[in-house]
């Protein structure tokens, strides 16, 4: 890995903003300081720009394997780094679904070939591998993920006596999605009986409503109380649910919470413009829904902002509201579109990085990632401040679908560079094709 010095940058870290040059070498941060007299192979001039922790995003859906016509680990990486994210935890509801170890090392090998991050894995939960989940190895996956009553394929499980099973024995952070999926179908019944097969797409937010999110969340915190689990619920939409988080320092909850970035970006008058382009479980519901999620990330109620990238093809959203898929493509885009909160005033820097990089880094336990810091991996983003908005459609899309929520948006910062363990993954507008991310590792005692 060749060393990079990366000069006159504004480095955001830690709840502080400072001016300094950072000295790469062998994939590491060697030296932070105001000024460093020494030649490395490859210097970049920050300018004054602003330099990141990398993004790491807890929550992806790559495709990869059983979905190639929506994505791979090489595209949905690149289109990554192009967003500034350095690291990712990819979900098990692939093809075939990580639900045994085998399935696990499958994946490991193939990021293993391509990846543009960094990258772990969440292994996934059923009825029939609850064994399994118990003797996990906790240091190998990321976390655990379990569909409470929100199935995907046969990843659901619905019944208490396995709930309490997996939320007394599971050997990592447990992950939850939170929808109940009986008042789910109740309502999509109702609803078809007054719309037919063609429900509107702004429909989908009471269909899956903040009832459904909250009967499901509540639950999972219940179990988790109950049992000690170290709990992460996935993105919460609803003001509602706020109320069973704790606000505060995430160093001292053992229940934790994740906001994604187009609930904090989007909201219920955008289903006329997108319409099923912006289908996603769960849904994107009210504007008062959306002012209460920012404002719960001011107080530390909620603790992380990910993404749940998970692309499908146009042709497959553009099908009647029961057959188009649930996911967006996000990762390419969601640091510009956070900025854009900064920008408003809506959001500090810092806190912004505590969020998508600090936090994570810590709920998770990864190995020195996820800080400005000397001795750490070298995951950092380096951002500019435009002199005029960009419209998103002035770059190519990288997602392998290549579309976006976005379209039509102009964002005020863009992602000019962009290292992962050091190396260049991303600059001047072009992904770096020698660059290959690392597996995270994990310090869990």
């Amino acid at each position: 890995m060749a060393d990079v010095l990366i000069r006159n940058a504004r480095v955001v870290n830690e709840g502080r903003e400072f001016d300094a040059d950072v000295l790469v070498s062998h994939g590491r941060i060697e030296q932070i300081a105001s000024s460093i007299q020494r030649a490395a192979k490859r210097e970049i001039d920050a300018q004054g720009q602003y330099l990141l922790p990398g993004m790491i995003d807890d929550q992806v859906h790559f495709r990869d394997p059983g979905a190639p016509h929506k994505g791979t680990f090489a595209s949905e990486s690149a289109a990554a780094v192009a967003g500034g994210i350095t690291s990712v935890m990819d979900m098990p509801n692939t093809n075939p679904v990580t639900l045994t170890l085998d399935a696990l090392a499958a994946k490991e090998r193939r990021a293993a070939s391509c990846a543009k991050t960094n990258y772990a894995f969440h292994f996934g939960v059923s009825h029939d591998n609850l064994d399994t989940v118990a003797r996990l190895d906790r240091n190998r996956v990321a976390a655990v993920k379990v569909f409470m009553g929100a199935s995907t394929g046969n990843m659901l499980v619905d019944d208490l006596p396995s709930l309490e099973r997996l939320f007394r024995d599971c050997p990592t952070p447990l992950l939850t999605h939170c929808e109940n999926t009986p008042r789910i179908r109740e309502r999509e019944a109702q609803w078809q009986a007054r719309f037919g097969d063609d429900i509107p797409a702004d429909q989908h937010p009471l269909i899956r409503d903040a009832e459904a999110c909250y009967q499901s969340s509540s639950l999972a915190v219940e179990l988790a109380k109950r049992f000690g689990t170290q709990l992460h619920v996935l993105h919460l939409t609803t003001a509602r649910e706020l109320s069973l988080f704790q606000p505060g320092p995430l160093a001292n909850k053992q229940i934790s919470a994740e906001v994604c970035v187009h609930h904090l970006f989007f909201d219920d008058r955008d289903y006329a413009a997108l319409g099923h382009l912006l289908k996603c479980n769960p849904a994107v519901k009210q504007t008062s829904d959306r002012a209460a999620l920012r404002q719960a990330l001011l107080c530390d109620r909620l603790d992380i902002i990910g993404t749940d990238h998970a692309p499908h093809t146009l042709a497959e959203k553009q099908r009647p509201y029961l057959q188009a898929p649930a996911g967006l493509p996000l990762v390419q885009h969601a640091l510009p579109a956070l900025l854009e909160l900064v920008a408003d005033g809506v959001l500090s820097l810092p806190r912004l990085v505590a969020k998508t990089s600090h936090a994570v880094a810590e709920r998770f336990a990864i190995a020195q990632r996820g800080y400005v810091r000397e001795g750490y991996w070298a995951d950092l983003t380096l951002i500019e401040r435009l002199a005029e908005p960009r419209p998103v459609e002035a770059e190519p899309i990288l997602a392998h679908c290549g579309w976006t929520p976005f379209q039509g948006r102009r964002f005020r910062h863009a992602v000019r560079t962009t290292l992962v363990s050091g190396q260049v993954a991303w600059h001047a507008g072009r992904v770096q094709d020698d660059c290959q991310g690392l597996p995270l590792l994990f310090q869990r005692a």
